[in-house]
């Protein structure tokens, strides 16, 4: 595990972490646009492609399962969520909401591990394009920072 929080630019060092990637199919364009610039701010951040493991699911409420697999390996110094749910017009947008976003947080918790969530919960389509890669980015920096913290907390 890596303990340094610095890299040699005064950014965050992801030099020899192992992130696991856990995206959600459902919204594809979304959540690939995602995913695809949290990959490229995990190699921004030094991360090797080779300690990067990326998986997906059918949807936002199967997130936290695989989440809890790659966790209970302990092949993972930090985990991300990357899905995309868009409010329709019955009460199924706020189930998927919660309910995804509890089962992230209760990963972490119950793991130790930290999980960056980067499930988008919008109200429009729009709405989500606007945010799809500052959320990726920003989660891949949120699971740098944690990993690095926890490791120096420990």
């Amino acid at each position: 595990m890596q303990g340094a929080d610095q890299g040699t630019n005064g950014e965050l060092d992801g030099a020899g972490l192992r992130i696991g990637i856990v995206r959600a199919r459902f919204n594809e364009a979304l959540t690939a646009a995602s995913v695809k610039a949290c990959l490229a701010e995990l190699d921004r951040l030094e991360v090797e492609d080779g300690d990067i493991r990326h998986v997906t699911v059918p949807g936002a409420l199967e997130i936290p399962v695989a989440l809890k697999v790659m966790a209970d390996s302990g092949d993972y110094d930090a985990l991300i969520a990357i899905g995309c749910v868009i409010r329709g017009e019955t009460y199924h947008f706020e189930l998927v909401a919660n309910e995804s976003g509890a089962g992230v947080t209760r990963v972490a918790l119950d793991h130790g591990v930290p999980v960056a969530n980067a499930i988008l919960t919008c109200e429009t389509e729009a709405q989500a394009w606007a945010r799809a890669e500052e959320k990726g980015r920003d989660a891949a920096r949120v699971a740098v920072e944690m990993a690095n913290l926890l490791e120096e907390l420990s």
